[in-house]
C-alpha cells in the first residue's frame, strides 16, 4: 500500500510540475508578447527552452528546503498526497479565473496544512504534535545567511515582489539617466562596470573550491560549475544594460527601442531559466520528502530499482558531520523537461493579466522588469529561499510602472492580486487539511 501511495504521489508531483508550467507560463512570457518582441507560439518555446536549461544551472537548495517543510520523521505519505492534491486544485481554480497566484505557495501552504491536520490527529510525539510539525523557523547553518522554515517563505511574499520592484526602479532610473547627452552617466556607468568585476571576481568558485568538478580540464570545469553558471548568467544581465546606457543617448528613440526589443530576448530568456530551476526544484523537494516517509515505514527497502532509482537522501548532519543529499538524475531531469511541456501549453489568461493589465508595457519596461526577475530568482535560489516567480515578476512590473508615475499603475488590478497572494497559503492549507481528514477515512 505504501509503495502505491509513493508511486501515486511522485505521479501527482509531476502533474502539478506540468500545471505550475502552463500556470506560470505568462509570468516569463507576458511582457515579450505584450512588446509583440515574439508571437506567443514563439514566446512559449522560448520560455520553454530555458526552463529546461535550468537543469544544468541549479542545484538542490530549494528542493531540500521544501522536503523540509514539515518534519518527515513524523508524517505520513497521507499528508503528501493531500498536499499536492490541494496544490492541484488551487492552481487549476486561479488558471480558470485568470489569477497569477503563486504556485509555490500553494505546494508549501498544502503541505503544510496537511502535516499540521495530522499533527493535532495522528502525531503522539510532544514534540512535533499539533503546530510543532511545521519547520516554521530553522536557524542558518554555517555557511548560510538566512535562516529557513515556513515563515521565510511567508515572508517573502512581501520581500519577493518588493525585492522586484526595488531592482527594477533603479535599472529604470539608471537607463533613463544613461539617455541623457553629457558625460556623467556613462562615467557612472563605468564605475558601476568596474565595481561589478571586482564583485565577480570575489563570489566566482576557483576550480581549487570546486567539489566536484565536472571535467578533468580546469577552465571547462570552472566554467560550468553551476553556481558560477549563475553568476556568469547575472554578469551578462547587468554588462548588456551597462553596454547599452554606455551608447543610449547616441541612438535615436526608433534605433533604442529595436535595440531593447534584442535585449528582451536575453532577458526573457534569463527569467525563464530562473523560473524553471525555481519551481522544478519544489517538485524535487516534494518526491524527496515522499521518499523519505517511505523509507522511514520501511527501513531496510531497497531503493535502487532500476530505471526507477528512488535512493533519494535528504542533506543532513549527524554528529557534527555533513551528509550531502543524493538525488537520481532522472528525478531532476524529468521535473525540468515536465515543466518545460506546461510552459509550452501556455496560459493566455494570464497573460492578459500581467502583459497588459498592471501598467502598459514597452520594450524598456519588459527588458527591465525581466532582468529585475531574473535577478531576485538567481539571488533567492542561492539563499534555498523557494519564492514565487509570480510575485516577483509582478513586483518588477510594477517598479517599472512606477518610475513613469504612480497613477500608470492600475492599483485596482494590484490590489485584487495582492488578496490572491494573501489568501493561497492560507486558503491551500485549509483545503489540504480537509482532503487529509477525508483521506483518512478511505486509506
Amino acid at each position: 500500500m505504501d509503495f502505491t501511495l509513493l508511486i501515486i504521489i511522485i505521479i501527482l508531483a509531476l502533474v502539478f510540475d506540468y500545471i505550475n508550467g502552463f500556470h506560470d507560463a505568462a509570468n516569463s512570457i507576458a511582457t515579450i508578447v505584450a512588446t509583440k518582441v515574439l508571437t506567443p507560439f514563439q514566446a512559449v518555446l522560448w520560455a520553454a527552452l530555458f526552463n529546461f536549461m535550468a537543469y544544468w544551472v541549479f542545484g538542490f537548495g530549494v528542493a531540500d528546503t521544501v522536503a523540509k517543510t514539515a518534519h518527515t520523521s513524523s508524517i505520513n505519505l497521507v499528508v503528501i498526497l493531500a498536499g499536492v492534491i490541494a496544490a492541484i486544485i488551487w492552481n487549476l481554480i486561479t488558471w480558470w479565473k485568470g489569477i497569477p497566484s503563486s504556485s509555490s505557495h500553494t505546494l508549501i501552504g498544502g503541505f503544510a496544512g496537511a502535516a499540521i491536520a495530522h499533527g493535532f490527529s495522528g502525531v503522539t510525539d510532544p514534540e512535533h504534535a499539533g503546530l510543532k510539525i511545521v519547520n516554521w523557523l530553522k536557524d542558518a547553518k554555517e555557511g548560510e545567511l538566512l535562516p529557513s522554515g515556513v515563515l521565510i517563505v511567508i515572508l517573502f511574499i512581501v520581500f519577493a515582489p518588493l525585492i522586484g520592484m526595488i531592482i527594477s526602479y533603479f535599472l529604470s532610473l539608471w537607463l533613463m539617466y544613461s539617455s541623457r547627452k553629457n558625460i556623467y552617466p556613462k562615467i557612472f556607468t563605468i564605475i558601476l562596470m568596474i565595481l561589478a568585476i571586482w564583485f565577480f571576481s570575489s563570489v566566482l568558485t576557483p576550480f581549487e573550491d570546486i567539489k566536484k568538478p565536472r571535467f578533468d580540464n580546469h577552465f571547462y570545469s570552472f566554467m560550468c560549475e553551476p553556481s558560477n553558471i549563475k553568476w556568469f548568467l547575472v554578469g551578462v544581465i547587468f554588462f548588456s544594460l551597462a553596454i547599452f546606457n554606455l551608447f543610449f543617448s547616441f541612438l535615436s528613440t526608433a534605433k533604442a527601442e529595436a535595440v531593447l526589443k534584442k535585449m528582451q530576448l536575453l532577458s526573457s530568456a534569463a527569467f525563464s531559466l530562473g523560473h524553471g530551476g525555481n519551481d522544478s526544484q519544489k517538485v524535487m523537494g516534494i518526491i524527496a520528502a515522499a521518499v523519505a516517509v517511505y523509507i522511514k515505514s520501511n527501513p531496510n527497502v531497497d531503493m535502487s530499482m532500476g530505471w526507477l532509482d528512488l535512493n533519494v537522501v535528504l542533506p543532513s548532519e549527524k554528529d557534527g558531520v555533513k551528509i550531502e543529499g543524493v538525488m537520481p538524475e532522472w528525478i531532476p531531469l524529468t521535473c525540468y523537461t515536465v515543466i518545460a511541456l506546461g510552459t509550452l501549453s501556455g496560459g493566455w489568461k494570464i497573460v492578459k493579466t500581467m502583459g497588459s493589465k498592471i501598467t502598459k508595457v514597452t520594450a524598456f519596461e519588459g527588458v527591465v522588469a525581466e532582468s529585475a526577475g531574473a535577478l531576485t530568482l538567481f539571488s533567492t535560489e542561492h539563499f534555498k529561499i523557494p519564492v514565487s516567480t509570480t510575485h516577483t515578476i509582478t513586483g518588477s512590473i510594477i517598479g517599472v510602472g512606477i518610475t513613469k508615475r504612480v497613477s500608470a499603475v492600475r492599483w485596482g488590478v494590484t490590489v485584487k492580486l495582492l488578496w490572491a497572494w494573501v489568501l493561497t497559503i492560507p486558503v491551500s492549507a485549509l483545503l489540504a487539511a480537509l482532503i487529509y481528514e477525508i483521506m483518512n477515512l478511505f486509506l
